[in-house]
């Protein structure tokens, strides 16, 4: 008689259980999770997660959600959300959800323009890190170390405490997150003077895939260029970072002028792309394009918003000189501190009066529907191009445009001093829609306002590729499944974000997190598994010529120590490239030529994934000449002797990780 053991009907029993039934607090998912959490921090830990059934579920859900079209009946929920309040919380959180096989989305501020932080078409997990907020400033070396949840207003505010004369360049919205923020760039009104928030960082700690606590030294440089704007959560749970405070005047000057279609706006835009990105540094200014109605007739505004570093005279001075069709005058002009400035951008205009502990208020009006999207120019629109965007824009009725200018500092940045690479561009467009209706019709009209717009155009941007800004997130562009095509998937929105620093991001997170743990719609994807098949090919041959056993199951490139140079690469006689449970590269030095030979070694307990930008195929067809055996130092070996020359031009090795 054949018999069912109970265990195996309970288990058929959970898996025909309705998602929605994992919310009970006695559901498998909640217990095993609860259970592992609190054992790693070793106390109980039932206020820090939540299920879809405790009461607070939504408010704590809500909280952190700054765009009403994913705060819907209908947007799906987390199965549960947990909010660490330590950092060895954080690190038991991804080790206990590794198991559970739920996505893992990480949010810090929830400015996500789609909502990427906390929304998925999966089952998944909410990890929101607005309890760890602390900002702790150091006048005496100009720094401070900033946790991932505190808002750029704390920030702010924490420095205007210790110091009316330091200042760190990062956004204008005071409520959004550090970590997604500077994971992501980090751009603001200061960039033509000191560059994005992360050409201003000094060290960061993450969280890894294996629950380590990391800092700058023990995760090694190649991380750190990672998370220092291609976006943490493809890499880890970044923790904070170490910030460089910049010196500010103690007198600032702010200002707001608008012109008209009618009046000279097409002009004043026109000559604004010649002047933005080139005038003195000290000088920000935004072009705010919005179609409006003025005495009953369709047309459209342009807004000059400004910060300069600087006296109001000096800037009237200069802008007379360089855009006389700005027609800027002292009146319009406001002189107060770099702290008040910041209060002032956030649409505070009487911000010389108002309490500076208002940035300290985390609470956001959440009502309005939005879509954002972004472009960059590289040269100047034709005047007849300006003159046809405003009638578009009269066209389509909604969408606003905003240009950023860039040049400065930024100019000076190398492509890839970071993973954005988009230094060299005269400004950036993100294309603004807001609405306050809920409805799928009045929604699908305004997200096609802004495509037709976008598409529109397409004739005057960036192109092979066109470029996008990350912090700008936009599925339009694309999106990931994570299924077998996820690096042709990501590599559409990818090359879009980071262009020719794509290809490093991959090697880098296929280094760290090989398995994808850590993943959204839009994260950087590991090497594709092909590639990945390559590898073990050539290995097992390689194993071969060596004379060795080869193994029917290899890893991938593994775990071990390596040596890179940022400029030329140079082979090292002896140096290891791969080490671990898999390959090791060897070369040695005879005559002239690079002998190298493949082998396995032991994993090390230290060091991560090591990875090639050319494959180990390509190096062995441009650099072979011949088979043969030779006695290296009293080592007898059998493998493929190298031409010099080639093999230095084939195996340029760009993402080490120390």
């Amino acid at each position: 008689m054949l018999t069912t053991r109970p265990s195996f009907v309970f288990f058929l029993l959970f898996l025909s259980l309705p998602l929605s039934s994992l919310s009970q607090p006695s559901n498998p998912v909640y217990n095993s999770f609860l259970k592992c959490f609190s054992e790693k921090t070793k106390t109980p830990q039932a206020q820090n997660v939540f299920s879809q059934s405790n009461p607070s579920f939504s408010s704590v859900l809500r909280a952190y959600i700054r765009n009403a079209r994913f705060n819907t009946s209908s947007t799906p929920k987390p199965t549960l959300i947990i909010t660490p309040r330590s950092y060895s919380h954080v690190s038991a959180a991804v080790l206990c959800s590794k198991p559970l096989n739920f996505v893992f989305k990480i949010r810090s501020g929830g400015h996500d323009y789609d909502g990427l932080s906390y929304v998925s078409d999966k089952p998944f997990f909410v990890l929101d890190l607005s309890n760890l907020r602390d900002v702790t400033v150091n006048i005496a070396d100009q720094t401070a170390w900033i946790s991932a949840g505190a808002t750029l207003g704390e920030v702010y505010y924490r420095i205007w405490e210790k110091s009316k004369v330091h200042g760190f360049p990062a956004g204008v919205c005071p409520t959004v997150g550090v970590g997604g923020h500077l994971s992501g760039g980090g751009y603001g009104n200061m960039l033509r003077k000191f560059g994005l928030s992360v050409d201003n960082l000094i060290d960061a700690k993450i969280v890894d895939v294996n629950g380590r606590i990391l800092d700058r030294k023990s995760m090694g440089e190649d991380l750190f260029w990672a998370i220092s704007g291609g976006g943490g959560v493809s890499f880890g749970v970044v923790l904070g970072y170490k910030v460089k405070l910049v010196p500010v005047p103690r007198v600032v000057t702010v200002f707001r002028v608008e012109q008209f279609m009618e009046s000279g706006a097409v002009d004043m835009v026109h000559k604004w792309q010649s002047v933005g990105p080139r005038t003195d540094r000290n000088l920000f200014l935004r072009m705010l394009l919005q179609p409006v109605t003025r005495n009953k007739v369709q047309t459209v505004r342009a807004t000059a918003v400004a910060l300069f570093l600087g006296r109001a005279d000096d800037v009237v001075s200069l802008l007379r000189k360089e855009l006389p069709e700005l027609a800027l005058k002292k009146e319009n002009c406001t002189e107060m501190t770099w702290f008040q400035s910041a209060l002032w951008w956030d649409n505070r205009l009487n911000a010389t009066q108002i309490d500076p502990k208002v940035f300290l208020d985390r609470n956001l009006d959440s009502s309005r529907f939005l879509k954002r999207k972004s472009d960059y120019v590289a040269t100047e629109i034709p005047r007849d191009g300006i003159a046809s965007l405003f009638k578009k824009m009269i066209e389509l009725g909604k969408v606003g445009l905003v240009f950023n200018p860039y040049g400065g500092k930024m100019a000076e940045i190398a492509e890839d001093a970071t993973p954005l690479p988009h230094r060299k561009m005269l400004f950036k467009i993100q294309y603004s829609v807001n609405w306050q209706e809920s409805s799928p019709e009045i929604e699908k009209g305004f997200l096609n306002q802004s495509r037709v717009l976008h598409s529109f155009m397409t004739q005057f941007v960036s192109k092979n590729p066109r470029r996008a800004y990350l912090n700008y997130r936009d599925v339009d562009i694309g999106v990931n499944d994570h299924g077998p095509n996820s690096y042709e998937e990501g590599e559409v929105y990818g090359r879009m974000y980071f262009g020719k620093n794509f290809d490093r991001l991959v090697k880098i997170k296929t280094a760290v997190d090989p398995g994808n743990f850590f993943r959204n719609e839009q994260s950087i994807p590991t090497l594709p598994k092909d590639f990945l098949r390559r590898w073990r090919f050539l290995t097992k041959r390689s194993m071969r010529e060596v004379g060795k056993p080869v193994s029917t199951k290899r890893d991938p490139p593994c775990l071990g120590d390596c040596w890179r140079s940022d400029t030329n690469l140079e082979i090292r006689p002896d140096f290891d490239f791969f080490q671990g449970k898999c390959m090791t590269i060897k070369t040695r030095t005879r005559k002239g030529k690079r002998f190298v030979k493949t082998s396995f070694a032991e994993p090390r307990e230290k060091g991560l994934s090591k990875m090639l930008s050319e494959d180990q195929n390509q190096l062995i067809r441009h650099g072979r000449k011949k088979r043969q055996r030779k006695t290296i130092n009293g080592e007898s070996e059998e493998g493929e002797l190298y031409d010099e020359e080639a093999a230095i031009k084939t195996l340029q090795y760009d993402a080490c990780i120390n």
